[in-house]
């Protein structure tokens, strides 16, 4: 593997751990579950606590998990966790809250910043280190697969959707984390957001093509091993991966 750059800012890890589980199940919070008897939100604080280029971690959680996950993070001395931040409504709303954070920090404007979802707890080290590395050339990079499907893009027609157009496959790409800015970047992104009523996107990608279009957004490889664990049904695969992982070290 060849060696990586040491690098000459901070680089941040964002974990985003404030979701409410709605599709997975309301009364066992979905961070606190075990794959492999370890918690969700261990899994994915460890893939950047132990990698040595990441200087920080902002940990961003439910408050009604707060307690537990501050007690997780005392228990396994993470010691790169800096701060632990409550969520907001929305995961836009959980971002802006790190970023705050971070600004009140008066963190430096090319502070690199990968910003994590806790429920894709596999993430590997080539992921995150290509993150960091595509920020020494681009200002936003995003952990991508490309697409095996055909994508289709529809509109309505009454009450069925209709296809629009079927974007040729080599372009099409399947989003993961995590994704990465410059902090000026994706702080520029979301100041200019929060000035749009109909704001609301779904991942920290879609504020940078959106509100910076000039902005170009780097492809990192990612893996399908990258899993969104999303409801019960994922937990099988969860488990089989994370024997995977475990049985390699």
């Amino acid at each position: 593997m060849p060696e990586r750059a040491r690098q000459t800012v901070p680089v941040v890890a964002v974990v985003l751990a404030a979701g409410f589980g709605t599709r997975f199940d309301p009364s066992n919070p979905k961070q606190l579950v075990c794959i492999a008897d370890k918690p969700i939100v261990c899994w994915s604080i460890e893939a950047f606590e132990g990698n040595e280029r990441v200087s920080d971690i902002v940990l961003v959680v439910n408050p009604k998990v707060r307690p537990a996950v501050e007690s997780l993070i005392d228990e396994q001395g993470y010691g790169k966790v800096r701060i632990v931040v409550d969520g907001g409504a929305e995961r836009a709303d959980s971002t802006a809250a790190a970023l705050n954070v971070l600004s009140e920090a008066a963190i430096p404007s090319d502070a690199k910043i990968l910003i994590h979802d806790a429920v894709r707890p596999f993430v590997s080290q080539q992921a995150v280190d290509d993150s960091i590395d595509a920020l020494d050339q681009f200002s936003a990079a995003t952990v991508a697969c490309a697409s095996t499907d055909t994508v289709l893009l529809t509109r309505d027609a009454g009450d069925r959707k209709v296809v629009s157009a079927v974007p040729d496959r080599a372009d099409t790409f399947r989003a993961q984390t995590p994704q990465s800015f410059r902090f000026s970047t994706i702080t520029r992104a979301y100041e200019l957001a929060a000035a749009d009523p109909d704001f609301h996107p779904t991942d920290d990608t879609r504020v940078v093509v959106d509100y910076l279009p000039d902005e170009p957004v780097a492809i990192v490889a990612g893996s399908e091993t990258n899993l969104k664990i999303t409801t019960l049904g994922d937990i099988p695969t969860a488990e089989l991966i994370a024997a995977g992982l475990n049985a390699s070290r």
